[in-house]
């Protein structure tokens, strides 16, 4: 923890008023209680490999094709 962070986080906090400082908390303790996403990268080295180059590249085509419309009757 940065100890002038902290501080300067301490000094804008007094100014506020009651309500904004209950504000405050809630933000600091949602971001607190936010796990990390994902994995780390060696994790997933096993898996080099798995999808072939002909695999990959249809996946990409179905994307172009299927991800890049809209449709405006959908809405």
């Amino acid at each position: 923890m940065d100890p002038s962070i902290t501080q300067e986080i301490v000094e804008r906090l007094h100014e506020l008023p009651a309500s904004q400082q209950q504000l405050v908390l809630e933000v600091v303790r949602s971001l607190a209680s936010q796990k990390p996403q994902g994995v780390p990268a060696q994790d997933l080295l096993p898996l080099t490999g798995a999808i072939t180059a002909e695999d990959a590249r249809q996946m990409m085509s179905a994307i172009e094709e299927g991800c890049e419309r809209v449709d405006a009757n959908a809405w």
